[in-house]
């Protein structure tokens, strides 16, 4: 496999935190080759925390506004340069991307693959008129859509491990204070940034086989630095019927209150996705521990005659690495590989839903029409 050389745009906390140890993680696979920021000193910090993490011996060039002869522009005619990884804030990333196109420059952005579903849609039709024939790949990275448990609970449900779905639920809780480092970037602070309801959405498009149809909800801001909305409850519907209860707040009043449990019920068993801490070659890991119960004829029958039944459990624990597997399978694809993982429609499905959520107000929203064929 020939290496390919990679370029951030973005220097941000995700960059640094999650982005890098990715990276790492491909050894040879991938090379650095530029870092590009709209000011001199995140860049340089990113591109210095960057040569230590991936243990380069010279520096990595960085790439800025402030220099013409040393910005995007610069950055993106270097022949050397593959791809670029886009992690920007929302509202800059689809010039961005544009511009890494007429480049010639294959592309991972992250999530959400734009500010709304008329931006997203926009931006896909440009893609596929004008780059995609040209053999140029664009990904977008949701990493809950790469976790290894979430596809392992999807691979259950597709191999009719608990019947027909029935009905789902998936609560997610967060406690998300000022102080928190979390919070203390724009992507939190400046509501036009915001993308942090997307990864639940993800969960269910990831892990249910039919597509979401309908949905009926409320949103609401309990806590005003959180603005503009920090709950959604609603209620989702499936092409075949299923049914759902989506539950998600970010507006928890204390650590104790914050967590989360994802299932999935069936007419011959259930699954439940959850966070947990386990040990895996001789190292605790936080996983997500997928517990599949199947239903089963245990092959006697009672008193009346009747089958009887049994439940049947399988525990699964998977390590948590979705941004690094989403990087490896955008890598992958550049080598030939399609898994199908980072789909920018299917990224646009995800901000639909959120978008029919916030708008909703207990009108029912047709998430089939919101994303038109593309």
């Amino acid at each position: 496999m020939p290496q390919t050389t990679l370029a951030i745009l973005g220097a941000g906390i995700f960059a640094k935190e999650a982005h890098l140890p990715a990276i790492a993680a491909l050894g040879d696979k991938v090379k650095l080759g530029a870092v590009y920021s709209r000011s001199e000193s995140s860049a340089s910090s990113l591109a210095e925390l960057a040569a230590k993490t991936l243990k380069y011996d010279t520096p990595i060039p960085v790439y800025h506004d402030a220099d013409p002869k040393a910005n995007l522009d610069v950055l993106l005619a270097r022949s050397d340069i593959d791809a670029v990884v886009v992690v920007l804030p929302i509202t800059q990333q689809p010039g961005v991307i544009v511009k890494a196109f007429e480049a010639g420059k294959h592309v991972l952005s992250e999530k959400p693959v734009a500010k709304d579903v008329a931006s997203g849609i926009e931006l896909i039709k440009t893609y596929n008129a004008s780059y995609k024939g040209k053999g140029i790949i664009w990904r977008v990275a949701e990493n809950f859509e790469a976790e290894p448990g979430y596809l392992v609970a999807a691979k259950a449900i597709r191999d009719g491990k608990i019947g027909k779905l029935a009905l789902f639920n998936l609560s997610a809780i967060n406690a998300l204070d000022e102080s928190s480092k979390w919070y203390k970037t724009p992507w939190r602070t400046v509501p036009e940034y915001q993308g942090g309801f997307l990864h639940s959405a993800a969960l269910l498009r990831t892990v249910i086989p039919d597509a979401l149809v309908s949905l009926s909800g409320h949103a609401t801001l309990t806590k005003k630095y959180l603005a503009p909305q920090d709950t959604i409850n609603a209620v989702v519907k499936t092409s075949t019927g299923a049914i759902g209860i989506f539950e998600l707040s970010f507006a928890a009043p204390y650590a104790s209150r914050a967590g989360g449990l994802t299932t999935f019920t069936g007419t011959s068993g259930w699954i439940s996705l959850a966070g947990a801490k386990a040990t895996i070659d001789g190292k605790e890991q936080n996983v997500n521990r997928v517990t599949i119960r199947s239903v089963k004829e245990k092959g006697t029958k009672d008193k009346d005659g009747n089958p009887e039944f049994e439940e049947v459990v399988e525990v699964v624990d998977e390590p948590s690495c979705g941004v690094r597997a989403e990087f490896a399978s955008f890598v992958e694809r550049l080598n030939g590989k399609d898994d199908g993982l980072g789909d920018p429609v299917g990224a646009l499905r995800d901000v639909a839903f959120i978008e029919a959520a916030l708008n909703s107000n207990g009108t029912a929203i047709s998430l089939t029409d919101l994303v038109p064929q593309l």
